[in-house]
């Protein structure tokens, strides 16, 4: 029987994975889930096509999942784009076909399913949107309530989507570390389980299963020679890069495979790991004044920064920040020559590559899956 375990990211900490998790009680540093036991097989993989087909290799029991059918989200090619930026290939991760049209579906399916089995009464979050869009179904799933705390500035359809699913909406002047001090006091003066990014250890497991697939639909042979991804918590990437590894281990993929370069894509507005990486550090200063118009992006001060900055180095990856124009011009480029309706959070992605490539940051050879981490239905008012 497989069973699993949380580590510490940071230091020598251990807890089983059977009660409640926030950040580790030693540092604060975020927790990361290890597994012990028999590995499972390829041939294990449930008959179902939403990210629980991963079941298997993510902590919890088939019968506890919370799950609204997101994942399995389509690997679309863009040879237009691949022609024009001079790589050999392009892929889009269309992760805005999820429920409530982001990513975050996947993150929020695992933590509300681990948490839901654990007994909680109610979750806390902050948000730039997506988040406690995601959060807000999946407790409504889990008929359970919520409070989602969104910065002023935060799109009015994603303050909608939240709205629709009878969570309570708090409006807080500033971003979303302003938004996080009050959902963690709400939290700790309520009882209600804080589910912000990285300070508990479960979306991390739901967000590694966007590398399970690009593995999957490269048939477990290889993998692409970069990902890029828009980053603002980081929480993909960091799942991204752990499961790689997680899958050489237990021979799903070659031991000689190639692994991604993983790239950060960041907007000028807001960059703190860009900033950390081109001065070679291992932890990000937390950005002054952010501002940009894709609000996932606008996280000044992640907790995930050593994670992230670990991810780009260990894979010889590279950190890109790109202008709001040049991030409105991706946006509108990907939408013109895919079809895919774009968040500006993956017009930045495909910004970003355009820039590698005009800098001779990213060669000819390259096969590179972009990632859309949204729909751009969510940001039009």
């Amino acid at each position: 029987m497989r069973t699993w375990r949380l580590e510490c990211s940071a230091c020598d900490h251990r807890q089983p994975g059977d009660g409640l998790a926030t950040v580790c009680p030693k540092c604060g540093q975020p927790l990361l889930v290890r597994y012990d036991g028999a590995a499972p097989k390829k041939s294990d993989l449930l008959n179902r096509w939403d990210m629980w087909r991963y079941q298997p290799l993510l902590p919890a029991a088939e019968r506890e999942i919370v799950s609204l059918g997101e994942g399995a989200t389509p690997m679309l090619d863009a040879p237009a784009i691949a022609k024009a930026v001079g790589v050999r290939r392009v892929w889009i991760k269309e992760e805005g076909l999820n429920p409530t049209g982001s990513f975050k579906a996947r993150g929020m399916s695992a933590a509300v399913t681990r948490a839901a089995a654990l007994g909680v009464k109610g979750f806390s979050v902050p948000t730039a949107g997506n988040a406690g869009a995601a959060l807000a179904a999946y407790a409504a799933a889990a008929r359970l309530p919520v409070r989602v705390f969104a910065p002023k500035t935060t799109p009015e359809p994603i303050l909608n989507t939240i709205r629709t699913f009878g969570a309570e909406l708090i409006l807080v002047d500033g971003h979303i570390g302003d938004a996080g001090k009050q959902a963690r006091a709400f939290a700790a003066e309520s009882g209600y389980f804080d589910v912000s990014t990285l300070r508990e250890p479960y979306r991390i497991e739901g967000k590694k299963t966007m590398g399970l697939e690009v593995a999957e639909q490269m048939e477990w042979k290889r993998l692409p020679t970069h990902i890029i991804y828009p980053t603002g918590g980081g929480t993909g990437l960091i799942g991204m890069w752990k499961v790689f590894r997680e899958l050489i281990d237990l021979g799903w993929l070659p031991k000689d495979v190639a692994l991604p370069r993983m790239i950060v894509a960041q907007a000028t507005g807001c960059a703190p790991i860009v900033r950390a990486h081109a001065a070679g550090a291992d932890r990000a200063t937390p950005w002054e004044n952010p501002t940009t118009h894709a609000a996932g992006l606008r996280v000044p001060g992640p907790l995930g920064d050593r994670l992230i900055l670990r991810a780009v180095k260990e894979s010889h990856g590279d950190a890109v920040a790109i202008s709001e124009e040049d991030i409105r011009a991706g946006t509108a480029w990907v939408g013109r020559e895919t079809g895919i309706d774009a968040a500006p959070e993956g017009g930045c992605a495909v910004a970003v590559l355009k820039q590698m490539a005009a800098d001779k940051r990213i060669g000819a050879d390259a096969e590179v899956v972009v990632f859309n981490t949204g729909s751009g239905a969510s940001y039009r008012f």
